[in-house]
């Protein structure tokens, strides 16, 4: 396992070169300019000032420069400062990451208590009113937006039942109801499109795998459905779910900024929504590179996942 282990790590260093390339080459790209956005609008015609900013923000130099001094400084915990609120950007996204990581861990939990029962069910009951029902579900999930999910939610429970807040977010210490009234809404508008995806994926999996011989073999021991389903077919069907799980990690993170700005949740993709529009590039920078780690490091866990499902996988490798 730690050989296993330690060759996954090995392939992240290509991995978040490539990913460091791409945030700053994005940010790079994006209209604007840092120094006059620093400066603001009194100062914006002061060009001994926008000349000093630049040297200062380190825009006078080469493009390479600029990303060899941006990769350095990341490695030591420096992100740099917000050009809007002169905030270190790892010390305000130390403060949102959590709410983010709350918002997407509630999201997963309801996609998965959902999507695992249902799409087992439908696999032993194909054709059936349920598994039609299931599928029409799943279609619906993967065809509506988050966003738009969120505001119907909204009108419903908020505007119409007046049952749950309709924005804003309540600490866990403040008091345990009041947080969950706060994250149900916005953990079900990000959940629902990764529990269509999970279902469709359990039921198709652990339809082919209850085809297969062994458990032809299991069944005509008298081994009961459910012990069959439990102990010989699930456990391998678990594999491609997973799969699909890690993959749509990075989806549940992109649906947040849009679902964080529609419940004015104030995590990372708020925070990010707000920094394209302040055109804020270390915000932006810092962010992304950010959210790309989370989700590297989510592909790990489920390498890992691997492993300890199947030991032939790590074997292999």
């Amino acid at each position: 396992m730690t050989r296993y282990l330690f060759r996954r790590l090995l392939y992240f260093v290509p991995v978040i070169f490539v990913v460091t390339l791409v945030v700053f080459s994005i940010t790079m790209l994006l209209p604007g300019d840092p120094a006059l956005a620093f400066l603001g609008e009194a100062n914006i015609h002061d060009k001994v000032a926008y000349q000093a900013m630049r040297q200062e923000l380190g825009l006078d130099r080469p493009l390479a420069v600029q990303y060899v001094n941006w990769v350095g400084r990341a490695l030591r915990g420096d992100l740099g400062r917000s050009v809007r609120t002169h905030e270190a950007v790892s010390e305000a996204l130390a403060a949102r990451l959590p709410v983010t990581i709350e918002l997407a861990a509630v999201a997963l939990g309801i996609a998965l208590l959902i999507a695992i029962p249902v799409g087992i069910i439908s696999a032993t009951q194909p054709n059936s009113k349920l598994d039609a029902v299931a599928t029409v579900m799943a279609v619906s999930g993967v065809a509506l937006p988050e966003f738009f999910v969120g505001i119907v939610l909204i009108y419903l429970f908020a505007v119409g039942l007046r049952l749950l807040p309709p924005s804003g977010y309540v600490p866990l210490s403040v008091g345990l109801w009041a947080n969950l009234k706060s994250i149900i809404l916005p953990a079900l508008s990000l959940g629902l499109t990764l529990n269509a995806v999970t279902m469709r994926q359990t039921r198709a999996s652990l339809l082919e795998v209850l085809q297969e011989e062994y458990v032809t073999v299991a069944r005509s021991k008298g081994l009961p459905e459910g012990a069959v389903i439990r102990v010989h077919a699930l456990k391998n069907a678990l594999i491609p779910v997973i799969t699909v799980i890690g993959l749509q990690v990075g989806v549940l993170f992109t649906g947040a900024i849009l679902t964080e700005t529609i419940f004015s949740w104030p995590g990372v993709g708020k925070w990010l929504i707000e920094a394209i529009n302040r055109r804020d590039y270390p915000v932006l920078q810092g962010g992304m590179l950010l959210l790309g780690a989370m989700v590297m490091l989510v592909n790990l866990l489920v390498d890992i996942t691997y492993g300890i499902i199947n030991p032939r996988i790590r074997q292999a490798h």
